[in-house]
């Protein structure tokens, strides 16, 4: 799919809207791949929207990616702290991959600091809520653009 993006989510990001809107927000998955298809489509990008309770179907994505995607969103929801598995296949991935979290992963518990994820990705955006999925797409928009001219 010429000029997609890939944005992949991890467990239990299924049940956004009524998971913990303290921490999380009261916008649903759905609410979130509304926004990111209208930043990407401002953008003249797609965007291929996906959610998986299942680690192994995450890295088969990812590897999906290295040949059918433009760049990478990734909010591996808790897989972020503990999959080497999907860090391997994020390593593997040519395209650019920017790592996103809708709370402050930093201001969470000990256990949440630690990211597997960041060292595969060019950056982290965690905290904004919704806003760092469409934030997350203007930098791979601008990755890409960079990547293509140069």
């Amino acid at each position: 799919m010429a000029n997609a993006i890939f944005v992949l989510n991890g467990p239990n990001l299924n049940l956004l809207g009524t998971r913990e809107p303290e921490v999380y927000g009261t916008e649903t998955l759905e609410d979130l791949h509304a926004r990111c298809d209208r930043k990407a489509h401002e953008l003249g990008f797609v965007v291929d929207f996906r959610q998986s309770n299942a680690e192994g179907e995450l890295v088969n994505w990812i590897q999906e990616a290295r040949t059918d995607a433009s760049g990478l969103i990734v909010n591996a929801g808790a897989f972020t702290h503990t999959s080497i598995a999907m860090l391997d296949a994020l390593l593997a991935c040519p395209v650019p991959i920017v790592e996103v979290h809708l709370s402050n992963i930093f201001t969470r518990e000990p256990f949440r600091h630690r990211s597997y994820i960041s060292q595969a990705a060019k950056g982290v955006i965690c905290g904004f809520g919704g806003l760092g999925y469409e934030l997350a797409i203007e930098a791979l928009a601008a990755a890409i653009s960079r990547a293509k001219a140069g």
